[in-house]
């Protein structure tokens, strides 16, 4: 199979899980044997732009016309067989959909964020969970400048949703949503329930593991309010107030609460802030933990550094909201504690780490749960069933779409160029 990735990449300065998802599924499917071309643009690059070239990045956002000339072009020249479109902001746009439209290429999305309900794509405002904007006009959210927290960075990305509602709705052929927590609400906010189906993020399995007992409570990722920082702080203060747990807690990662999270590590002996891991720092890292830690307050559509924990055999301990909740088996793979509740987070970082044996268990239960529901096998065979049923779907092949809930897809009955000749 001939896949195009249509993909905006996110600053590398701000290390992206969604930029390591496309990576590692543009990876596995060449391994696979098939055949993988990019479209890409680069946040970085940005930067570079004459000063009327970054005043013209908000113009694009909702559409932009060179690209969609330039996609359109491609598409006629190399004729794939499906195109995958990831993120298309701020450079691409949902222009690319009508690219493929003009080329007759079937399209999938997956839907790494909430960006079809929600301008900024998180469901979170002022602290809290918000849907304020689901199934409705995007005006709670100029007025409130959820995006960076300016009304007028957030006017683009409203106006965007609001006039490519429908072309996203029913421009692409399948939806990836990367889980079904994600998968309800975008329903519940009227989205094509048949178009929807769950392929979780591809997490490839890990060069180490745990092999013992752990050493360190980890938290790894963006440092910021939503993601629960400052949470973590107020649970490991209450439980170094009661003596400590044993084991320190390592803090890796870079964000806007950076600042405050290396003063507040400073001169502690059970806390290290760790700054940014590359990629094989992560790695060693998680498989050292006696538990990962993931309290975010916001609704994660999937929770990456979770499904890597469990891949090394470490538990977790995480919120008991969004994919969390399907991801985490509350006293097997792991403990979730109740959302926003610092007393509840440091209770369960006690239990965690107080039965070796205990959390040996939960450690062999979360990796048997991996290998089960995410590894490469199974992310490839429902990605390339998801292609099969856009292509029979564009085609006329088929009896339509699977029915709601349903995410096996059946076999490709014949792509367009097959059925007639290659003709348009």
């Amino acid at each position: 199979m001939h896949v195009l990735v249509v993909h905006n990449r996110y600053a590398s300065a701000q290390p992206s899980g969604e930029n390591r998802v496309v990576d590692r599924e543009a990876a596995l499917l060449r391994e696979a044997g098939h055949r993988v071309d990019l479209f890409e643009r680069r946040s970085d690059d940005i930067a570079a732009r004459s000063l009327p070239g970054k005043a013209a990045v908000p113009l694009l956002v909702p559409w932009n016309p060179a690209v969609r000339a330039e996609l359109a072009a491609r598409l006629r020249a190399r004729r794939p067989d499906v195109v995958h479109v990831h993120n298309v902001f701020p450079l691409l746009s949902p222009s690319v959909l009508a690219a493929c439209a003009d080329a007759g290429v079937p399209t999938v999305a997956t839907l790494h964020n909430y960006t079809q309900v929600c301008p900024p794509g998180t469901l979170w405002r002022d602290g809290r969970p918000c849907t304020e904007c689901v199934g409705s006009a995007p005006l709670p959210a100029v007025r409130h400048g959820c995006y960076r927290g300016s009304r007028l960075a957030t006017v683009p990305l409203a106006v965007s949703l609001s006039v490519n509602r429908r072309r996203w709705w029913s421009g692409v052929e399948r939806f990836f949503c990367i889980s079904a927590a994600q998968r309800d609400v975008l329903v519940r906010a009227g989205m094509p329930a048949e178009r929807l189906v769950v392929k979780h993020n591809v997490v490839p399995d890990p060069d180490v593991r745990r092999t013992g007992g752990g050493e360190h409570l980890l938290y790894l990722g963006r440092l910021a309010e939503a993601k629960g920082v400052r949470l973590l702080m107020a649970a490991w203060d209450e439980i170094a107030a009661g003596g400590g747990v044993g084991v320190p807690l390592v803090v890796a990662g870079a964000g806007p609460l950076e600042r405050e999270v290396a003063a507040w590590a400073a001169g502690r002996d059970d806390v290290r802030y760790a700054g940014l891991y590359d990629a094989a720092e992560c790695r060693r890292a998680i498989a050292r933990s006696v538990a990962v830690v993931a309290p975010s307050t916001w609704w994660e559509a999937f929770g990456l550094v979770v499904v890597e924990a469990m891949a090394a055999g470490v538990p977790v301990v995480a919120a008991g909201h969004g994919a969390f909740v399907e991801l985490v088996e509350d006293g097997v793979t792991g403990l979730l504690h109740r959302p926003g509740e610092s007393a509840s987070l440091a209770r369960c970082l006690r239990r965690i780490t107080a039965g070796s044996a205990r959390n040996r268990e939960m450690g062999q239960a979360a990796r048997h749960r991996y290998e089960r529901d995410f590894g490469p096998a199974v992310a490839l065979e429902r990605l390339v069933d998801g292609y099969r049923t856009a292509i029979a779907g564009r085609s006329g092949g088929g009896d339509g779409p699977p029915p709601e809930g349903d995410e096996s897809t059946g076999s490709r009955r014949g792509h367009p160029r097959e059925r007639d000749g290659g003709r348009r």
